[in-house]
């Protein structure tokens, strides 16, 4: 296939990947080689935590090729994700990361990361993916590639920053003058020689908003993020005790994070979804600690089923909520009758649960006394 061939194919190929909801669509080559000494000094300070598969993988990580030995291009896509209830307007004419904002100043609430609000990306983007190869197919036989959504070991925002879907902003994630950084990132990995595409340059600048509000102080400098103190990682995939000394600050944040992204000044420029599997379910966005609390594992089973969120399982999540219900006997707008009640389900919670959930129970009642006395 020569090189008008070449260029007219990827054309088709991005009209396609937008006909099937994706934002943009651009290609790069398969050299890591700037992101590599990054990724071992991460590593080597031990910042990825109990993600052992960062370090057990990073071979791959560091040699793409061998996940798909023919692959001669990547095929990096966004997708944005920022559903329509998130970007309704504020009654003071602010944007949607305000109302955000304000949720989290609100210690009854329970806060829930936007991308988790709706279906799990990883089936939804997976799919669509699967549909652009096949379409591919249908104009190329034989034809290798592999797709990946965030499920193999994919240095998947070096590819983005490297065929111009974005920069790598100082939080780490991956950021678009067009879409802030609120969209999923997905690859195909190929063996057609594609036009390659120009990476964009870099729009921080001096800022460091999104250190600054960092909560843990997890963004230990820029691009420099410390796992084991992210609000994310405790939440989301640390599946043991949560540190005590982070627990205050988790305040009512029970899956995920979003303080750096809300504070980003790009994600003014945040896109709303067209994609339905993205829409808020169990209204989520606007949940109660209590309310939540109170759900059985099989509430949460069939709720969460075909969300993100299930995947870390009814433990983990009940002991999230126990870390915000913690905080909220401790918050200054706590009345007593507020207090009563969390105090007696927590109690109550301790004759049926695990000894992980009872650990992080005594600490919201211990702290809670401590608070109550220095009142």
């Amino acid at each position: 296939m020569n090189s008008d061939n070449l260029i007219e194919l990827l054309a088709w190929i991005k009209s396609q990947a937008m006909d099937l909801g994706f934002s943009e669509l651009r290609v790069t080559n398969l050299d890591v080689s700037d992101a590599t000494p990054y990724l071992r000094e991460w590593l080597a300070k031990g910042f990825h935590g109990d993600m052992n598969y960062m370090s057990r993988h990073a071979f791959l990580r560091e040699n793409p090729q061998e996940l798909l030995p023919e692959v001669l291009r990547v095929i990096s896509v966004r997708m944005d994700y920022l559903a329509a209830e998130a970007l309704l307007a504020d009654t003071g004419g602010k944007d949607w990361r305000f109302r955000e904002l304000q949720a989290l100043e609100d210690p009854e609430r329970a806060v829930i990361s936007v991308y988790a609000r709706g279906r799990d990306y990883h089936k939804v983007l997976r799919s669509r993916l699967q549909k652009l190869v096949d379409k591919i197919q249908e104009q190329i036989t034989p034809m290798n590639s592999r797709v990946f959504v965030d499920s193999a070991p994919v240095l998947e925002v070096e590819f983005a920053k490297k065929s111009g879907i974005g920069w790598r902003g100082k939080h780490t994630l991956a950021l678009n003058r067009l879409g802030g950084s609120m969209f999923f990132l997905g690859e195909i990995f190929i063996d057609i020689p594609l036009p390659l595409d120009e990476p964009i340059s870099e729009h921080c600048g001096q800022c460091q908003a999104c250190i600054d509000i960092c909560p843990t102080n997890a963004i230990t400098g820029p691009y420099q993020l410390d796992a084991r103190r992210c609000i994310s990682y405790l939440t989301i995939e640390h599946p043991g005790v949560i540190p005590v000394e982070l627990r205050p600050f988790i305040g009512n944040r029970i899956y995920g994070c979003d303080d750096c992204q809300l504070i980003c000044p790009w994600n003014k420029y945040a896109q709303k979804s067209y994609i339905e599997d993205f829409k808020e379910r169990n209204a989520l966005g606007s949940s109660h600690l209590i309310e939540l609390f109170h759900w059985t594992a099989q509430e949460f089973d069939t709720r969460m089923q075909g969300s993100a969120i299930y995947r870390i399982g009814y433990e983990r999540w009940v002991r999230n909520i126990v870390v915000a219900l913690g905080n909220l006997l401790r918050a200054p707008s706590c009345d007593d009758a507020m207090r009563q009640q969390v105090i007696i389900l927590l109690e109550n919670r301790k004759l049926s649960t695990s000894d992980l959930v009872i650990e992080h129970i005594n600490w919201a009642l211990e702290y809670s006394k401590l608070n109550t006395i220095a009142r």
